[in-house]
This record gives structure tokens, C-alpha cells and sequence, in this order.
């Protein structure tokens, strides 16, 4: 009798396994893996050590023109139009295999569900409202280097503990989310920071929250997008600082030429309503498909820095507007794999307008008395 039993219970749990898998009926595993190599001048050794450096040449550890990462999604019919999703996606370093401090899956982690006619709702960590808005009118795609893409939508583009809704209606995106804990690390040492997102604190709710949406309409000529983006970082519980950004994008495409251009204000309080950083930004682009496998673009960016300050007490400065130029010529042997070859320089600042208020993420810290910097790089791509 016991052994009938175990058998039924065996069959059971291999028939209840077998619907299950039925029905989570749509799950893939993808990724992108960039392996370039750089070369950059003028380059300090660090951000705290400005007075030594010179030219770097190596193997950075982001990708040239994506974040190298792996990932997992997939959908399950719940019928009546009705499907649950979920994404997973992590970070890896392509020169050493090693993953960031971001965790296994620091890009994405979201569940969620969706029904076409009224949109979707996904829970957990994924990018700002503002980056969906606006991402279409990046020259560059939002290109790992020689894009000041963290510098347009802030070191808080991916936050934590996020509520989040999505619609798309025809041609027209709607997007609105919140977040009760950012989860976004420091800064730089003394500058506006926070600490690591622990919001969701009864005695200090407001602390490291954030908000915003954005609306888009992209057809195959023209495209507008519209976003706000607010972080509330703190890292004294209870005194939260203000980081506000609003911005437009549009682009014009017809036959094998895309021209996308934009603005982004922003302006960032400390905790006692000095000024970190406020500042005008602006790019403008073209994007030429030579031939099928063949695109070249050419963009340029340009911030208008009004006032910056190093502490809630330090006054205030107006440093020279940083610029850069990029050029990028990409080659696809196939829709998976392409190679690439792109300069940047850059005038009264890093690449990417890497700095403090970038965190320093592209590792490009200038030197004491530097007015430009040379970057080129080349690399390989492969998406499966």
C-alpha cells in the first residue's frame, strides 16, 4: 500500500511539473558580450590622485558599445489576454569574467503582469521612466563609452524596490513609476550621497525615494519623447537631498539617415537646499546606414554647467561647458555580431563628462590642468 502510495504521489508531482512547465510556455536566455580595446590620453591615475596619469591603453571593463550582461525572461498565459512576466538580468566584465558589485541580477529583477489593450505593471529592480522615454533619441543608443548617457539620466537610471507602469497605445508610450528605496551607491566622497537605498523606513519614508514618467510617440519618420526623473537621496537618515530631471528628445528619420537631437535640465540640492550641481545639457546627432551591414554616426554633446559645489558648504563655481565629439562606424558580419571602431574627444572635461557626479563609472578622471582628452576604441560584439 505504501509503495502505491509513493508511486501516485510521484506521478502527481511529475504531472503538476509537467503542466507547470506547459505553461510557463515562453522562457530565454539571452545576453550580449563586448569585448573592446582602448586607448585614451590625459588620463589621471585616479580621481583622487589628479596630478599623475598620461595615455591607458587596455581592455575596459564595460563594453564599447553595450554593457557585456546575460539574462533570463519569460511569460506565462493566465488567459483572457492576461500574462505574467519576469525578467532577470546581471552584469559581467569581459576582460575578466568577474561579476560587479551590482550582485548576480543588479541590472533587472521584475515581476510583473500584462494584458495588451491596458499595458503592463512590473515589480521590482528596473530602469527610470526618464530612460524609457528618451532612450530612442540617443546618438549613440545609449553606447557605453563615448556617450555622457549617465550624465543625461543620472547615476539613479536603474533603481531598486520599484513599482512601475508601462503602456503602449499604437504608436504612443506611456511610463510612470516609483520607487521606495533606490538602492543607488555614493556618489564620490563629500559630494551628494546616498546610502544604498535603504528607504522603506517608518520614521524617515521620504529617504532615498524616487518618481517620474515619461510619454513617447516613435513611428517608422518621426519620434518625441518627455520625461521627469526625481531622486531623494539621503545619507544622514531623515536629511534628503533633491535630484530633478526633466528632458525632451525627438528624431526625423527618412531613407538612410536618422537625425535625433535633445535637451535635459537638471538641478541637485543638497540635503540643506545648497546646490551640488545645475546644469543645461544638449546633443545632437546623425545616424547614415551606408549599407545594410554598414552605419556610421556622428553626435555631439555639450553641458552647459551654471553651478557646482564639492560640499553643502563649499561656494559655488561655474566651470567651462564641457563638449565632446564622437564618431562611430559599425560593421555587422551578421544580426548578431558586429565589430566596431569609434573616437571621442572631449574639451573641458572627461569622456562621457566622467566625474563626480557620474560616480567616476567610465573611469576616465581627468588630469590636474587637462583642457581635452583622445579616446579610441575598438571591439567585438556578439548578442545571443
Amino acid at each position: 500500500m505504501k509503495h502505491k502510495l509513493c508511486a501516485v504521489a510521484v506521478l502527481g508531482a511529475l504531472s503538476a511539473w509537467n503542466g507547470a512547465a506547459h505553461a510557463a510556455n515562453n522562457v530565454t536566455l539571452y545576453g550580449v558580450i563586448d569585448a573592446p580595446i582602448e586607448y585614451v590620453n590625459r588620463v589621471a591615475t585616479s580621481a583622487a590622485s589628479p596630478n599623475t596619469g598620461g595615455s591607458r591603453i587596455g581592455m575596459p571593463s564595460i563594453g564599447g558599445l553595450s554593457a557585456s550582461r546575460w539574462g533570463m525572461r519569460g511569460t506565462e498565459d493566465l488567459g483572457s489576454g492576461l500574462q505574467a512576466t519576469f525578467v532577470l538580468e546581471g552584469a559581467f566584465m569581459p576582460d575578466t569574467g568577474a561579476m560587479p558589485s551590482s550582485g548576480l541580477f543588479g541590472r533587472i529583477a521584475t515581476v510583473g503582469l500584462k494584458k495588451n489593450d491596458l499595458g503592463q505593471i512590473t515589480f521590482g529592480r528596473q530602469t527610470t521612466s526618464l530612460l524609457d522615454g528618451l532612450v530612442n533619441f540617443s546618438p549613440l543608443r545609449f553606447a557605453a563609452t563615448y556617450e555622457p548617457g549617465i550624465w543625461w539620466m543620472g547615476v539613479n537610471y536603474r533603481e531598486s524596490n520599484m513599482a512601475k507602469y508601462t503602456g503602449q497605445f499604437g504608436n504612443v508610450q506611456a511610463v510612470a513609476h516609483y520607487s521606495f528605496g533606490t538602492g543607488v551607491p555614493a556618489l564620490s566622497s563629500g559630494n551628494l550621497l546616498a546610502n544604498g537605498g535603504a528607504g522603506e523606513d517608518p520614521a524617515h519614508g521620504k529617504d532615498n525615494t524616487a518618481y517620474g514618467a515619461s510619454v513617447m510617440y516613435l513611428d517608422k519618420q518621426f519620434g518625441l519623447g518627455i520625461g521627469y526623473d526625481q531622486w531623494n537621496p539621503a545619507l544622514t537618515p531623515g536629511q534628503t537631498a533633491k535630484v530633478r530631471k526633466a528632458s525632451i528628445g525627438g528624431s526625423y528619420t527618412t531613407g538612410p539617415f536618422k537625425l535625433s537631437a535633445g535637451y535635459r535640465w537638471n538641478k541637485a540640492d543638497f540635503p540643506n537646499g545648497n546646490t551640488f550641481l545645475r546644469d543645461d545639457y544638449y546633443w545632437a546627432g546623425v545616424n547614415y546606414q551606408v549599407t545594410p551591414a554598414l552605419g556610421l554616426s556622428l553626435a555631439y554633446f555639450y553641458a552647459d554647467v551654471k553651478k557646482t559645489a564639492a560640499t553643502p558648504t563649499a561656494a559655488s563655481s561655474n566651470p567651462p561647458n564641457m563638449q565632446q565629439y564622437t564618431f562611430l562606424a559599425d560593421y555587422n558580419f551578421s544580426k548578431r555580431t558586429d565589430v566596431y571602431f569609434s573616437v571621442g574627444y572631449a574639451r573641458n572635461g572627461s569622456l562621457s563628462f566622467d566625474s563626480a557626479a557620474t560616480a567616476y563609472a567610465f573611469n576616465y578622471p581627468s588630469m590636474a590642468g587637462q583642457k581635452g582628452m583622445l579616446g579610441v576604441i575598438t571591439g567585438i560584439r556578439h548578442i545571443f
